[in-house]
């Protein structure tokens, strides 16, 4: 038998309770802001801050991590198709060929961070009055931790793959990637998705159809690995060092390091739409980074002449 046949990914939605499902995608959500009020409260703790405003920090977060995240992929990546639903920008539905519950399947990143941005300035005057930079300094120690657990949750999904690849050693069959679960159905006369997935992986009849899944980069895992040294180099640099009183300088170093490994993992990356076909040469993706990356740059040029006492 062929080794690369071995490397599979075919993980159920989440965890069945009866008529409900966990999903794992959304377990990696609650886990990642879960991690992230923890690590904020020992923050607001140092720093002789409120809980109280931690928790409408907290409420404000997720709220703008989810709007931004969804109106995000809206408008970045798919607007040739929500300009014409725009109900199901919205809503967790799609009414047409036929009706179907898909949960809110598209979110990106760069949406979240223009929302958490936007957010905090408000944030920064109406609750903590405390400078923006000073919130925002703080605030993204917690979120490059969230983003580690978000590709995690990709991952499970079987979403934002990367390339094709022959590199058996990395190289990852996305079984539910390559087929739809209708399509997966059709072919292996079944009425349930994850039966007809699991057929194709362990059911010799369909082997032809196992062999079709090309194997592709896990680049989500890629990113997800990197995003581990981006959030210990923050932590590190807020609790043993005085990069804290240089304000804007976590905060653009933080817009440096995510960014950067996101446009290099782009590289890696199947296309996920938006404009990059009338720019061509980047990604959307990658588009979309470079600007983060020079904000970045300027404010951790700039931070010495605003370092505080």
């Amino acid at each position: 038998m062929n080794k690369n046949i071995n490397m599979i990914w075919n993980p159920t939605e989440g965890i069945h309770i009866a008529f409900l499902t966990i999903r794992f995608y959304s377990l990696m959500f609650v886990v990642a802001f879960a991690l992230g009020y923890y690590i904020m409260k020992k923050i607001f703790n140092n720093e002789n801050e409120s809980l109280e405003k931690l928790d409408t920090l907290f409420v404000w977060t997720v709220l703008a991590t989810l709007l931004g995240a969804r109106l995000g992929h809206v408008f970045f990546y798919d607007w040739a198709y929500f300009k014409y639903h725009l109900l199901e920008i919205v809503l967790p539905f799609k009414f047409e060929p036929e009706f179907q519950f898909t949960g809110f399947a598209g979110l990106a990143s760069h949406g979240a961070a223009i929302a958490i941005i936007v957010v905090m300035y408000f944030y920064s005057k109406k609750i903590i009055q405390r400078p923006i930079l000073w919130v925002l300094d703080r605030v993204v120690i917690p979120v490059a931790s969230g983003a580690i657990f978000v590709r995690i949750g990709n991952f499970f999904n079987s979403e934002i793959v990367g390339n094709t690849t022959s590199n058996t050693t990395f190289g990852i069959r996305f079984v539910r990637d390559y087929f739809s679960p209708q399509e997966a159905m059709y072919k292996t006369h079944t009425t349930n998705a994850d039966v007809a997935y699991q057929e194709i992986v362990s059911n010799p009849k369909y082997a032809n159809l196992l062999a079709q899944v090309p194997l592709k980069h896990p680049a989500q895992l890629y990113e997800s690995f990197c995003y581990i040294f981006v959030f210990a180099i923050l932590f590190y640099l807020y609790w043993k060092t005085e990069a804290r009183k240089s304000e804007g300088f976590l905060f653009g170093l933080f817009l440096v390091l995510l960014w950067s490994i996101r446009f290099l993992v782009e590289f890696l990356k199947e296309s996920q739409g938006g404009f990059e076909k009338s720019l061509g040469t980047f990604s959307t993706g990658q588009w979309l980074s470079i600007p983060f990356i020079l904000v970045g740059i300027y404010f951790i040029v700039t931070a010495k002449k605003r370092r505080t006492n």
